[in-house]
């Protein structure tokens, strides 16, 4: 898996018939020969943060509610963030560009003012050893760059089209699909 690495967005392709991925963009945290591990970042919850971990409900973009960054550990949560140049915070475990998770453990206030975004996810996606370049030699998921503000963009209805749009070459194309081609 040389070119899917951490930081790397999963898109997924417009047949991509498992619910729990459809029309899906996914930032991949960890990838190694074990597997891989990511969140979902276009699927916002109706929980607001406050009702579940108070305490960094301030802290967080809007909107200020969980993501359902997967089927995968729904009972816990991930924090994922970017810092502010220069700046490495307590709890703060660096993945790429600027890009980290955050330990929910550590107290907010040695947090505070040192993180530039925050979401916060229940759940994540999960894939074994071989399980994705399985899912990728299918077709089922393009692998593109992010961008710094994929993390924390606040309009999730349209992101993965507007990931795919900015594509170069035919990728854009499949911006515009429809879910169900026989409906068109």
């Amino acid at each position: 898996m040389s070119e899917v690495h951490a930081g790397m967005l999963l898109v997924a392709a417009p047949d991509l018939g498992d619910p729990n991925f459809a029309r899906t963009v996914v930032l991949l945290l960890d990838v190694n020969a074990e597997g891989a591990l990511g969140v979902v970042l276009n699927r916002p919850s109706d929980t607001p943060v406050a009702a579940v971990l108070n305490d960094w409900s301030l802290l967080v973009d809007s909107p200020a509610v969980l993501f359902v960054g997967g089927p995968v550990g729904t009972d816990g949560a991930l924090a994922v963030a970017t810092t502010r140049p220069g700046v490495e915070p307590v709890g703060f475990r660096p993945l790429v560009d600027g890009v980290g998770s955050v330990d929910l453990d550590t107290p907010v206030e040695l947090v505070d003012g040192s993180l530039a975004s925050l979401r916060i996810f229940a759940g994540y996606a999960g894939w074994g050893a071989g399980q994705l370049q399985d899912e990728l030699a299918r077709d089922d998921w393009y692998v593109v760059p992010a961008l710094p503000g994929d993390l924390t963009r606040a309009d999730t209805e349209t992101m993965w089209s507007d990931v795919l749009r900015r594509q170069p070459g035919d990728l854009a194309w499949h911006a515009t699909r429809p879910a169900d081609p026989e409906l068109n």
